[in-house]
């Protein structure tokens, strides 16, 4: 079959919004590379990324690791486009700051190089995460792309999954650094809480956290207020920017912003049989307040969003309870 829109690098396919990524390219023409940790024996079970439409033509696996950029290159070589998904996640903080920030910053890095070394790469689409953004130490209700994490701030406050927001902070600052230095067109999508359903077999971790309620957890979210998209609106997100004739810098992609007493009644009237909390009960969850993380910049580039937050959640509890998880 002929390449029609032409070859793509996914790193990070096994993941949750890697391989819902994958999912989208392969429906819309594209021929994609993807990149698994290594897995030398090939003991890992991948066939969910295989038996997708249009894989048995149109995907290549490669095995590639962040702590050896460099083996990255032979997934790359030949790419028009690379969506770079991976990144080391750490959030109970088992590693040094430092090393899961080196590890992060050094494998984007020498991805972005062997991007350059292509000769063929367009563009590099870089998935980054709200939390590059909010951790301010200002009680703003909106925040736009201008918006930067405080890495001092977060080593001083330390909230649950610090070093990642550290990594994720300082990564997104060294590849938008990279790009202008080199020519090289790199622009950055920045998720908040990603829900819906989802093709790994592994439950994701935004999913479970999400919809923890329902799994008998009392204070899941450690927010008062959070933002959250569904996982087809970032993988839609992100080919936008890989086809957008002249995307710049960095997007928010956060169609929706809720708070926990919302939530609640949400699910408890759709989904009764579930020991749900009562919005009473949840008022006194003093977790932060999340600020509204404005979606405009993404908006007026062209891209519509296509989900509501139920529609978020009803995709996300239909496949937990198909895949036995609920």
């Amino acid at each position: 079959m002929e390449e029609e829109k032409g070859r793509v690098c996914v790193t990070g396919g096994t993941g949750f919004i890697g391989s819902w990524i994958i999912k989208r390219l392969l429906e819309g023409g594209y021929t994609v590379n993807t990149t698994i940790r290594s897995d030398p024996g090939r003991k890992r079970d991948v066939s969910f990324l295989t038996n997708l439409p249009f894989a048995s033509k149109k995907l290549r696996i490669f095995n590639a690791d962040l702590s050896n950029p460099e083996s990255f290159s032979e997934a790359i070589e030949g790419c028009i486009g690379v969506l770079h998904t991976a990144t080391p996640i750490d959030l109970e903080v088992n590693e040094p700051e430092e090393i899961v920030t080196k590890r992060t910053i050094d494998g984007a890095l020498g991805i972005l190089k062997a991007c350059l070394n292509s000769k063929t790469v367009k563009r590099v689409v870089y998935t980054s995460s709200a939390s590059a953004v909010y951790w301010q130490g200002k009680e703003e209700e909106v925040m736009d792309e201008s918006y930067w994490s405080d890495e001092n701030l977060l080593r001083d406050l330390k909230p649950f999954a610090w070093s990642y927001s550290i990594s994720k902070t300082l990564a997104e600052k060294a590849v938008l650094e990279f790009g202008e230095q080199h020519g090289l067109d790199v622009v950055t999508l920045i998720p908040t809480f990603v829900l819906g359903p989802f093709i790994c077999p592994k439950l994701p971790g935004s999913v479970y956290t999400s919809l923890a309620f329902l799994f008998g957890e009392k204070n899941p979210l450690g927010a008062s207020r959070i933002h959250m998209v569904h996982v087809d609106d970032v993988a839609r997100a992100h080919i936008f920017l890989l086809e957008h004739p002249n995307p710049r810098g960095r997007y928010n992609c956060s169609p929706f912003i809720a708070t926990v007493e919302e939530i609640v009644e949400l699910l408890s009237a759709k989904y009764p049989k579930f020991q749900i909390p009562t919005p009473d009960e949840v008022k006194k969850i003093n977790g932060p307040k999340l600020p509204h993380l404005n979606s405009k910049k993404l908006i007026d580039a062209g891209f519509e969003f296509k989900y509501s937050l139920e529609e978020m959640y009803e995709d996300a509890i239909e496949c937990c309870k198909e895949k036995g998880h609920l």
